[in-house]
């Protein structure tokens, strides 16, 4: 059956470990699938969706090599047979426990402790020990791919085995959740699934600032909780007191437990993480990669652990050993690939969309003051994440010369700088690019 060698494939390709965990409880769906389509179904949403956010890409390239049809993968939960008669079965022997989205690989166990993170790692453990006994909430900050999220989901981990009902959710699908439920009239829904709970564990709070409505329905779910005595656990990418936009009370609860910060690793954390990373996915680099990765890469653990996959992927492709060179050349395409892989078109669309604005109006040579803005920020946004020179970001503006681009991107960050609510928009359209383009890939 091509389906499961497809997947016979990509077992060469990955860890034994990942394999039996996660693609070995794989079924190709025959009926399903067609000739430019490949569903899979998964018998958890945990496996359908770690499956798909990590191998639906590799799964599609695989079969277009196996086929040469560009076929688009799908993974889907297995429905169970028995879902009608669940309804009717005797409440004590249905599961109380409930999580949302956590993810299986992130525990306690493969979370590398350093100086840099040692507080933060402590806290979250305890946490996990005694949900709602100590530290409530639980407020952890750091800049992006430190491992703050790997601390929320080992907190869920922990606590599934216990029979807890868990809540995970960014707070973008918190907001998401509240606004559809507040459409439909079905807010009590809302409010029974996160006021309910014995754990509530909360990503990227900081973009609740501005969202008046949304804060004051968390306000009022925080203090439910917290009278309860469950268990809340928030991150961000700075203190409650450096939030722009969010509401004084709110601010003041976060800080009614526990503060806790995570720092860039230093080097020997960063070899450590690469030699666990190494360690769970079945791969093997001499000391001397392993130090060259650690002493060249940022502190990004996703796009550490990213680098170590495709080192892997390219051996066993071509049947070799990962070499120092070998070690060279991915850690160069990589850095390359990170600059391309955002389009100009694709920042017009969003900061369009975020300011209320046509994409058209961004490239035109309106002198109106929020069209300026706008093309001012996406300028920004555009040197920074994509590897447009100035003179190039003036030839797709239609501008005289790279001057006027130097001129905006002084203007932005003058208004950074003075004015926090201005830096957090750019920090959310900066979140909200990359995070739109991670979902795409």
């Amino acid at each position: 059956m091509l389906g499961d060698k497809i997947l016979s494939m990509l077992k060469d390709e990955i860890s034994q470990i990942e394999y039996d965990r996660y693609i070995k409880n794989l079924s190709y769906d025959t009926e399903s699938s067609k000739v430019d389509l490949a569903v899979f179904n998964a018998p958890n949403p945990f496996i359908a969706n770690w499956v798909k956010t990590k191998y639906s890409k590799k799964l599609s390239q695989l079969f277009e090599l196996e086929t040469g049809i560009e076929t688009a993968v799908e993974i889907r939960i297995k429905k169970q047979k028995i879902a009608k008669t669940k309804e009717a079965a005797p409440k004590e022997q249905q599961p109380s426990s409930t999580s949302t989205k956590i993810n299986p690989t992130y525990t306690f166990e493969n979370f590398v402790v350093g100086s840099s993170n040692q507080f933060a790692y402590t806290a979250a453990h305890r946490v996990a020990e005694k949900p709602g006994q100590v530290y409530n909430p639980l407020f952890i900050y750091g800049g992006v791919g430190l491992g703050k999220t790997h601390l929320l989901h080992a907190i869920g981990n922990f606590n599934i085995p216990k029979n807890k009902t868990i809540i995970y959710a960014t707070i973008e699908q918190f907001m998401n959740d509240f606004t559809y439920h507040l459409r439909q009239k079905t807010i009590e829904k809302f409010r029974e699934k996160y006021r309910k709970c014995d754990i509530l564990l909360i990503d990227d709070i900081q973009f609740l600032s501005g969202k008046e409505g949304t804060q004051e329905e968390f306000f009022h779910t925080f203090n439910e909780l917290h009278t309860e005595g469950k268990q809340i656990v928030l991150t961000s990418d700075q203190p409650p007191k450096r939030i722009a936009g969010l509401e004084e009370r709110l601010k003041s609860r976060f800080e009614w437990g526990l503060i806790a910060d995570i720092q860039p690793p230093e080097l020997e954390t960063k070899i450590a993480i690469i030699k666990k990373k190494c360690e769970l996915n079945g791969i093997t680099l001499s000391d001397e990669i392993i130090n060259y990765l650690a002493a060249n890469m940022d502190s990004n653990i996703r796009e550490i652990e990213g680098v170590i996959l495709k080192l892997n992927a390219y051996s066993s492709l071509v049947n070799q050993q990962i070499t120092m060179e070998l070690a060279r050349n991915v850690l160069n395409e990589q850095k390359r690939e990170q600059q391309k892989e955002i389009s100009l078109k694709e920042i017009v669309d969003i900061v369009a969309s975020e300011l209320n604005i046509k994409p058209s109006e961004i490239k035109s040579k309106s002198r109106n003051r929020q069209i300026v803005n706008a093309r001012r920020m996406v300028i920004y946004l555009a040197r920074n994440l994509t590897p447009n020179s100035m003179p190039q970001l003036a030839q797709f503006f239609g501008m005289k010369d790279h001057t006027s681009v130097s001129h905006a991107m002084k203007k932005v960050k003058e208004l950074i700088e003075k004015d926090a609510n201005f830096k957090l928009k750019i920090d959310e359209l900066i979140h909200k690019i990359k995070h739109t383009r991670s979902e795409e890939l």
